[in-house]
């Protein structure tokens, strides 16, 4: 038997928004060098076509496509282009994200509401569109955050608002389609992870932070390789409806 077998995810096909930053460059990455083909999914078209790159670096086919993961009808073009190339999604990687830090009392209903648009809204409406054409045995990984879970200090009512309802909405996702259509929906939250919007966080955010953090140091964008494949893969094949927190102990 081959122990690695049911985690490579040779010739299938992945689905990662957010990837023209962050931890969806590197989501993109492993999941080519797992084996899969990517469609690289985000805004800022130069940015994508760098992450092309990094998943043809592999050996997989890459697809570039901007996107605004807000509106739906987009959301459904990126399908329909998919399968127009590709012919199937086996994954879909919920990683587009908004993060601000505004006091409450400051805070305007547009500011909030471009938050809830962006990670809660637009990992539904990816979700809704990708679900009408998977088929059993895929798997649908929403990227929430231990800021769903915990407060770290810092006035985030939208962004913590938004991971939270992912959670929900991951069960619920699990609920309605994994019996019926075999397919697996689980959340990956990390923690304080060394990259994208948390690298560029003042020094004294991290400081603050630091004592909570069990393992003794931030977390890197190699933290979450192993995770991702996990629940993307058939090494997961009995898990869905629930959270995998990598956070070095931060929920402990």
């Amino acid at each position: 038997m081959d122990p690695f077998a049911p985690f490579r995810l040779t010739d299938r096909v992945a689905v990662v928004t957010g990837a023209s930053s962050g931890l969806g460059i590197g989501f993109a990455e492993a999941l080519a060098a797992a084996g899969a083909d990517v469609v690289a999914a985000g805004r800022r078209v130069d940015a994508l076509e760098k992450t092309a790159a990094l998943v043809e670096s592999h050996g997989r086919k890459a697809l570039p496509l901007q996107v605004d993961v807000t509106d739906p009808q987009q959301c459904e073009q990126l399908v329909a282009r998919t399968m127009e190339v590709f012919g199937r999604i086996d994954v879909l990687v919920n990683g587009a994200g908004l993060v601000t830090a505004i006091p409450a009392t400051r805070e305007t209903p547009e500011e909030f509401d471009t938050v809830i648009r962006t990670n809660l809204h637009g990992a539904y409406w990816m979700a809704q569109s990708c679900g009408r054409v998977m088929q059993a045995g895929s798997s649908i990984i929403n990227v929430t955050s231990v800021v769903g879970f915990t407060h770290i200090g810092v006035p985030q009512a939208a962004y913590a608002s938004s991971k939270s309802a992912l959670v929900g909405l991951t069960r619920d996702l699990a609920a309605q389609w994994s019996g019926r259509k075999g397919i697996r929906v689980n959340a990956l939250a990390p923690g304080f992870i060394n990259v994208g919007m948390t690298a560029d966080a003042p020094p004294e955010m991290a400081a603050a932070q630091a004592h909570r953090i069990v393992l003794g140091r931030q977390g890197t964008a190699n933290d979450l390789v192993g995770p991702l494949i996990f629940l993307a893969s058939d090494a997961s094949a009995y898990v869905t409806g629930t959270v995998l927190v990598v956070d070095g102990g931060v929920l402990t």
